[in-house]
């Protein structure tokens, strides 16, 4: 049958629901309201509109690691009370082990269909945000592989088995005893969540931050009264200084406090009597990025309560 605009705008007003879930809900069940509203209840998207805009930058980080190929992933909530629901981590850690399917698409994962129900992923969270009464969002994924070798994970912070507030990944790619590699793999992960480096190696860098650098500190050798051409030589010390600061194989490993990430791998080349390759890492740190405001929350009880 034709739906008209009227319909839509009538069962988003009921339902609370977006406008295309209202559309398709109005398709299946022919234009009948009320079949409709059930429709959209039983995905669980009715009344998920109205918590949608409210910030969520609370949640858990969860992995996934499966025949060498590791999942991160980050889903967020409005509150941190959210993280200890076992529902809530229920669906975190099911996203995780289908983010390593999805190859970490994220468009892919929220379209896959979520185990044990009649619901894709994005239709599960829906569910979940109807039920537990917060907004939640599905918000990033990483991803790691080796060919062989091992993907190590660790999770700070963790409230549950591969739940917490900060993930990370590491891929070792060599022939040595894969316990041997899961302990040196453990103990780097450690270390990237102590330090987080920006990049593996120095030619990865993001060449923008490379450059703003570089800038800072010739404007602060020339702000210090140094020539110009004598700044320009001051910097290639000081680069060396931030790339020790900030890219993984140049960093000081935490554990021991004197040896560069790089030849804590040769070290253990040299123990394993194999070549050690550390192919990349990952990490991903809870409601980073995310601007969450400051809200005077007497105020906000008052201006509820209608007290001036």
């Amino acid at each position: 049958m034709a739906l008209s605009a009227s319909m839509v705008k009538e069962l988003r007003e009921k339902s609370g629901a977006g406008m295309m879930d209202c559309k398709t809900a109005l398709q299946e069940t022919e234009g009948k309201m009320e079949e409709a509203i059930d429709w959209l209840r039983k995905k669980g998207l009715s009344a998920v509109a109205k918590k949608s805009g409210r910030v969520a930058a609370e949640g858990l980080i969860g992995i996934s690691v499966k025949d060498n190929v590791g999942s991160i992933i980050e889903i967020n909530s409005e509150t941190d009370f959210v993280a200890r629901n076992e529902i809530f981590q229920e669906f975190v850690s099911t996203c995780a082990d289908l983010a390593i399917e999805s190859d970490g698409n994220l468009d892919i994962l929220k379209k896959m269909p979520f185990p044990n129900s009649d619901r894709s992923v994005d239709e599960e969270l829906a569910n979940n945000i109807a039920t537990i009464g917060e907004n939640m969002n599905i918000r990033r994924i990483e991803i790691l592989n080796v060919s062989n070798g091992v993907v190590i994970s660790y999770i700070h912070n963790s409230v549950n088995e591969g739940l917490g507030r900060l993930g990370v990944l590491v891929a070792l790619q060599s022939d040595a005893d894969e316990n041997n590699l899961s302990n040196l793999g453990k103990q780097l992960a450690m270390h990237i969540a102590a330090t987080a480096p920006q990049a593996l190696n120095i030619d990865e860098l993001d060449q923008d931050i490379v450059k703003r650098e570089k800038q800072v500190l010739i404007d602060q050798a020339i702000a210090s009264g140094k020539p110009s051409d004598i700044a320009e030589k001051m910097v290639i010390g000081r680069m060396q200084k931030f790339y020790q600061e900030v890219v993984l194989n140049e960093q000081t490993f935490v554990i021991d406090g004197e040896t560069k990430i790089k030849d804590v791998i040769k070290k253990a080349e040299k123990d394993f009597s194999t070549s050690i390759k550390l192919t990349g890492f990952k990490m991903l740190k809870l409601g980073d990025g995310i601007e969450v405001s400051e809200n005077d929350f007497a105020a906000e009880v008052a201006a509820t309560a209608g007290i001036k």
